[in-house]
């Protein structure tokens, strides 16, 4: 048996916003399969992202978030702000550094190079 990802899938009060803006912020292809309850976001080159609603998120910390690669982090971390993330935070360990984003309903993401590991 083999198992390949598919999504990863992220728990939301609003689907159908949250899936139109990583589509936006990601250039990915929406997929309302359910909507108001189950939408995807197709992406070049890997698993999507599936957007689930829920009552009531889990409070407090991600357990998980997305690292993402930009040749220009600062032009894409304006980029996603302008769309409507926040930035959170900005750290560095050595020559590496990146920055931490909040989508619009708060889950951490961060930004960094692309040509580091």
């Amino acid at each position: 048996m083999t198992l390949a990802a598919v999504n990863i899938t992220i728990d939301t009060t609003d689907p159908d916003a949250l899936a139109q803006w990583w589509a936006t912020a990601l250039d990915g292809q929406l997929n309302p399969l359910a909507p108001g309850f189950f939408v995807t976001v197709a992406l070049p080159g890997g698993p999507g992202l599936a957007f689930q609603k829920v009552d009531d998120p889990t409070p407090g910390k991600n357990r998980v978030h997305l690292d993402f690669g930009a040749a220009d982090v600062e032009a894409e971390v304006q980029r996603l702000v302008g769309l409507g993330a926040t930035e959170t935070g900005r750290h560095s360990m050595g020559d590496f550094g990146w920055v931490v984003l909040a989508d619009p309903d708060g889950n951490a993401f961060c930004v960094a190079p692309a040509d580091h590991p």
